[in-house]
């Protein structure tokens, strides 16, 4: 709930200001109109990092469950991956989002199962117990990686009918739907099994459903998982690449970024750069330690987006838009400031280099 809240912020200022300027540079376009070019393209370059970390990240997962079930070396899948992917989206954006609605129904049922298995549990322990606020903080600082992707909805804003009303909209949909499905699986699951036993599983929704299913329930969980990660590295990538090519576009970045494919009017450029990159990250092979690089760089972004809504005169000044943001307008940033009190309690600091992105992160 707290890092649903957290990400709930940032949201509401993703709404606004796509609502204004509904463009595929997103981050990048909002800061550079509001700042200028130098804050505008630092900003965009964050966002470009933390999309090839997300994705190579992700892709780590995605190959390790695909080695499991089938075997070969879980790096080469990754690379596989993303090669794959990129042909789907250089295919065109109607085609990816297809691609990617189907595997979120896969995804759905997954999330499904596990509520279904803790219904006959509901109720049997104390849902407030817990040894210390601090674990409650660290697991919402490590759970907040999951609510991001809200945001790619708003990189693809320059592509959508009606943007300034539909991708406002989408975003209040999406992020609404995200934390009320994510409280129903973590009741469930701590309804079937003790929170202490999840915190050390390795695979804790698996565990659960193996409460109904046996061990069948970590095959199909491992499936689940994997079409889950796939779907995660389309919609970042996808994003990303509006991101590159908007930048390009306007010239901050090398011009044949912006380069469209002549038959499916899609940046297949941007799309092929995103997903080389990327693949370079993949031999970091470390999820925690990259999930955390992309944590704090997705912070940073954030803490613009609030800032403009709170500060610059350029937004300020706007006397109406498509939606406004009920939490702008206050003596301190929201967004840093409820993502400092997580980072209080997070575990970034036992990451090498940890303390001194932490004490920033204050």
């Amino acid at each position: 709930m707290f890092a649903g809240i957290t990400a709930a912020f940032s949201a509401f200022s993703y709404m606004e200001l796509s609502s204004m300027y509904p463009r595929a540079g997103a981050e990048y376009e909002f800061v550079k109109r509001a700042f200028g070019e130098r804050v505008g393209l630092f900003v965009g370059l964050l966002v470009v990092y933390f999309v090839i970390i997300t994705s190579s990240a992700v892709a780590i997962g995605f190959g390790r469950y695909f080695s499991n079930l089938f075997g070969g070396e879980s790096l080469i899948v990754a690379v596989g991956l993303f090669i794959v992917l990129s042909l789907i989206m250089v295919y065109g954006v109607k085609e990816s989002a297809r691609v990617a609605i189907l595997i979120t129904l896969i995804e759905f049922s997954g999330l499904l199962i596990v509520m279904y298995v803790g219904l006959p549990y509901l109720g049997t322990v104390n849902y407030l117990e817990a040894p210390d606020l601090a674990g409650v903080f660290e697991a919402s600082a490590l759970i907040i990686f999951a609510f991001l992707g809200f945001e790619d909805i708003v990189r693809l804003s320059q592509e959508t009918k009606d943007a300034e009303k539909a991708t406002p909209r989408a975003l209040l949909i999406a992020i609404s739907v995200t934390v009320f499905l994510y409280i129903c699986v973590a009741i469930s699951a701590v309804s079937v099994l003790d929170f202490q036993a999840l915190g050390v599983s390795e695979v804790p929704l698996a565990d659960v459903v193996a409460v109904a299913f046996g061990n069948d329930a970590f095959i199909l969980m491992s499936w689940i998982a994997m079409f889950s990660t796939m779907n995660t590295v389309l919609v970042v990538m996808l994003g990303g690449s509006r991101i590159v090519y908007g930048m390009a576009d306007s010239g901050s970045l090398p011009k044949f970024l912006s380069r469209v494919h002549p038959r499916f009017q899609t940046p297949w450029t941007a799309i092929f750069g995103i997903a080389l990159v990327s693949s370079i990250f993949v031999l970091i092979g470390d999820i925690i330690v990259v999930a955390n690089i992309a944590n704090f760089m997705i912070f940073l972004v954030f803490f613009y987006g609030q800032y403009l809504l709170d500060k610059a005169p350029l937004y300020r000044s706007r006397k109406k838009t498509p939606f406004q943001n009920p939490f702008k307008h206050r003596k301190f940033a929201t967004v840093p400031f409820s993502w400092s009190i997580i980072r209080c309690f997070s575990s970034f600091p036992d990451q090498p280099g940890g303390h001194g992105l932490w004490f920033f992160s204050l």
